[in-house]
């Protein structure tokens, strides 16, 4: 009996994510096309040919289309985190387990840059990225202290995971308004400016 079930529920989840894609495009496509806050949850759910009701079952809230599974994301970071060598500095394992999201195959660019767009362009979808940094946070700063030895542990670990956060946030941005160049690649040239300032 297991082994029939097995497929079948695999089969949901991709069918279930397939959805919540589906209504993220739309619900950013009205968003870029008319702001977000003139677009209901009501909009979105008629354009993707479903129910309001049905939209909540994926999402909480119309901003939630635009952000995605925070914790989903976080977890991966957090993982490739983990996985990188215990005597390699905290900050720059952090860059490159940002890096190794960021190098996800299979994304839209363009999609990708106008989700950016419309993230940064209402107040209540930046309060919902700082919810997202927070939740990330969580999962990154103990293994993060982890990593450190000496004093003050947790207030090096809270710093470090906020300044590459914060790097991440600025490559994106950067990224999302620029054409012709590589997320990747500013995501670098951010930490890179990082370490510049240390010597100032």
């Amino acid at each position: 009996m297991e082994s029939s079930s097995t497929p079948i529920s695999g089969l949901r989840d991709i069918t279930r994510e397939a959805v919540r894609t589906r209504i993220s495009e739309v619900a950013v496509d009205l968003f870029a096309e008319r702001g977000f806050d003139s677009v209901t949850v009501e909009q979105i759910a008629a354009a993707v040919g479903i129910s309001a009701r049905s939209f909540h079952r994926y999402f909480p809230a119309k901003e939630d289309a635009v952000i995605g599974d925070l914790t989903r994301w976080g977890e991966f970071v957090r993982d490739a985190f983990v996985s990188r060598p215990a005597d390699e500095p905290a900050l720059v394992s952090l860059r490159i387990s940002l890096e190794s999201l960021l190098s996800q195959p299979g994304g839209d660019e363009q999609r990708s840059k106008r989700t950016m767009r419309v993230l940064t362009s209402t107040p209540s979808l930046r309060a919902r990225n700082l919810e997202k940094h927070l939740a990330w946070a969580n999962l990154l700063v103990p293994v993060v202290r982890e990593r450190l030895a000496g004093g003050y542990a947790e207030l090096r670990a809270q710093t470090l995971v906020q300044v590459a956060l914060a790097c991440f946030d600025i490559a994106l941005t950067t990224w999302a308004e620029s054409e012709g160049t590589d997320a990747v690649e500013l995501l670098r040239r951010s930490f890179d400016a990082l370490a510049a300032a240390q010597e100032l």
